[in-house]
């Protein structure tokens, strides 16, 4: 049961990064003229391709039958629990669907609700002391995605025409119910133990928060059941540089001595 929830949520997220991609290319890139808000998207890009190259290695690494592989590679097309979430967040890559205002808040949905089911079932992974790889990995891809959702609200608050708050709230109701689908009927996070109600009051937490970013009232009302989450939910990229600055090191510190015959070898062929 663990294993097929995690190939399942794993090919979501290889799905869903390119949808985001697709959009940000085709879309959100040309239709903004501040240079500011195009080099964020130009790094945003070139984040998902990372996450994206990331979760698929992932699957080539746990799934060693070539058939499953191409089944979860090809989720959008052959897992239905996968095809809704996809369908619904392709309809907002069509400009005709809603303003530039609407489909930013549609894409803050799609990475800051349509994820927080997944990335919390995999820190609860992470609580349990399971697949370090897999929970290292998604903590630093959740704090990408956290700052992803917070430009996308960062930008709606500074446009002239916003949204209204109307279609924002029916906007995130919409995405909320998909998402608790998900996690509670289609890919069911009690396949790991989890509990499936405080899952469903932890994304209504979440999109109460998101709601409250796009200046908008709360739908929910409803406090975080899972308090280990506090730290990570949408803010966990604040920390990034505290955490990580002890790690680096000043040019010349490794010396051939410590790298050995790695520090003549040159490849093309490294993943990162």
């Amino acid at each position: 049961d663990e294993q097929h929830f995690i190939k399942h949520m794993l090919a979501f997220f290889a799905a869903s990064d390119g949808i985001v991609n697709e959009n940000l290319v085709m879309n959100f890139s040309n239709e903004v003229c501040w240079p500011e808000a195009r080099a964020f998207y130009g790094f945003q890009i070139m984040m998902e391709n990372i996450h994206a190259e990331t979760y698929s290695l992932l699957i080539d690494t746990y799934i060693e039958d070539e058939k499953e592989k191409d089944h979860l590679f090809k989720a959008l097309e052959t897992v239905p629990s996968v095809q809704k979430k996809g369908d619904w967040a392709m309809r907002w890559l069509s400009r005709k669907r809603g303003s530039f205002a609407e489909r930013l808040v549609a894409f803050a949905a799609v990475e800051g609700i349509f994820f927080s089911g997944s990335f919390c079932a995999i820190f609860w992974l992470k609580k349990r002391g399971l697949m370090p790889g897999l929970t290292f990995s998604n903590e630093l891809i959740s704090r990408d995605e956290g700052l992803h959702c917070d430009f996308a609200c960062l930008l709606h608050n500074k446009l002239l025409r916003g949204a209204g708050e109307n279609v924002i709230r029916r906007v995130i109701a919409e995405a909320v119910d998909i998402e608790i689908e998900f996690v509670t009927k289609a890919l069911p996070v009690n396949l790991i133990g989890m509990n499936a109600d405080l899952m469903t009051q932890y994304i209504q937490f979440v999109a109460d928060r998101l709601l409250v970013q796009l200046n908008c009232s709360k739908i929910y009302n409803v406090g975080n059941p899972f308090p280990w989450m506090e730290m990570i939910s949408m803010q966990g990229k604040t920390n990034f540089f505290e955490k990580r600055v002890a790690e680096y090191q000043k040019a010349g510190v490794m010396d051939s001595a410590s790298l050995g015959s790695v520090q003549q070898r040159f490849s093309v062929d490294e993943d990162f």
